[in-house]
């Protein structure tokens, strides 16, 4: 727990230097409307987030809907037809399936722009490298799977790697749920491009809405024009310009009741004889825990325990759906105040063996360590 504080307070310094180097006041909170002309939050925002993140440059807005619609905006940025991304932490995020082959749905597939799929654990990537893809995909969480998740510095040594073999290649690091859990961020071991979710760490259970890319300037100028509409750069209303600052600044505060959240989770469920990843005294690369429960009765409950116990919707059912994006039914606990906040305390799992849920969030430590308890013994009690 100690180091845990330690990157939080850290973190919270560099971000405090970022509001004060670029000055931020209470006129840069004023929302805007129509094309958004003369906005003087939208670039403070921009800067300040870019600082924190030790990038160039950043484009950080309420209308992205989610991290999968800023990774698609990055990845149509950059990418022109016949080039070749390819995804080296395997198979990527289940939401970014139709991104990649969807038919007839404005794909990379359907603008002919090529893939391919490698595991830096597993597989030759040298083997892959060499055929120069013009983007290197790589995901620091780890998603539906239950490889570990990738630290800063096991970042760092994939770049150089990248880089010896394919020097030209841009990488571009898919950012959720590993902002502010370690004192860098990808962009300041050489990453070009992040890309995150504002509804997960950086948004601190604050902000309501929004994405983020951030990276080399050029790069970004391109996304931005993505996002918008070639010739569109430094336009668009805004209207959460507090919520974003304010989400930003308690990020690392969020970050850490998460991560001790975290800790708590893994070792109450292995003490009671549940496989959980990654172990709790393991170093920490994002907020998520993946805990094998064994049985679709075991993750219900799990997740009704959640809902039950949060502050919102607390009287609901978590019921399987067919959520979009996903090629299976998803049961999903979440009773945040932001609607899909998984900064806050939730939980979801594919309904399918092995029975696994990934739990993340907790802005509320105590809170959360009361539910996680409440869950285990009524999972015990069946």
């Amino acid at each position: 727990m100690d180091i845990i504080e330690k990157i939080c307070e850290n973190n919270s310094k560099k971000i405090l230097k970022a509001f004060q180097i670029n000055k931020v006041s209470e006129a840069h909170f004023a929302s805007s409307t129509g094309y958004g002309y003369g906005n003087i939050g939208r670039k403070i925002i921009n800067n300040v987030f870019a600082q924190s993140f030790g990038a160039e440059s950043a484009i950080v807005s309420s209308n992205f809907v989610s991290g999968t619609h800023a990774i698609a905006t990055a990845i149509f940025a950059v990418l022109r037809p016949k080039d070749a991304i390819l995804f080296i932490t395997g198979k990527p995020y289940d939401t970014l399936e139709q991104v990649i082959n969807g038919k007839n749905c404005c794909s990379l597939g359907d603008f002919n722009i090529n893939y391919q799929i490698c595991d830096f654990l597993n597989d030759n990537i040298e083997f892959f490298l060499k055929n120069l893809p013009k983007v290197v995909y790589l995901q620091r969480s780890m998603g539906y799977t239950l490889r570990k998740s990738l630290k800063i510095y096991e970042i760092e040594c994939l770049i150089k790697k990248i880089r010896k073999i394919s020097p030209k290649s841009i990488i571009l690091v898919d950012n959720c749920y590993g902002e502010f859990v370690q004192e860098q961020e990808p962009t300041e071991v050489g990453a070009d491009l992040i890309v995150g979710s504002l509804i997960k760490n950086p948004g601190a259970g604050i902000a309501p809405s929004g994405g983020y890319i951030a990276g080399k300037k050029e790069l970004v100028d391109l996304c931005e024009q993505r996002f918008l509409a070639p010739g569109l750069k430094n336009t668009g209303a805004s209207y959460f310009n507090r919520e974003l600052l304010m989400g930003l600044f308690y990020a690392p505060l969020a970050v850490r009741e998460a991560l001790k959240t975290a800790v708590f989770a893994s070792k109450l469920f292995e003490q009671a004889g549940f496989e959980v990843f990654p172990k709790f005294h393991e170093e920490r690369a994002d907020i998520i825990t993946a805990i094998n429960l064994k049985s679709e009765e075991n993750l219900r409950i799990f997740c009704k325990c959640i809902q039950n116990n949060s502050p919102i919707d607390s009287f609901l059912i978590p019921e399987p759906w067919e959520m979009p994006g996903y090629d299976y039914k998803i049961i999903m606990a979440s009773g945040g105040f932001i609607s899909g906040s998984s900064i806050e305390l939730s939980a979801d799992a594919p309904l399918k063996e092995p029975y696994t849920l990934w739990f993340q969030g907790g802005t509320n430590f105590y809170l959360a360590k009361y539910t996680l308890i409440n869950a285990l013994n009524l999972i015990l009690k069946k």
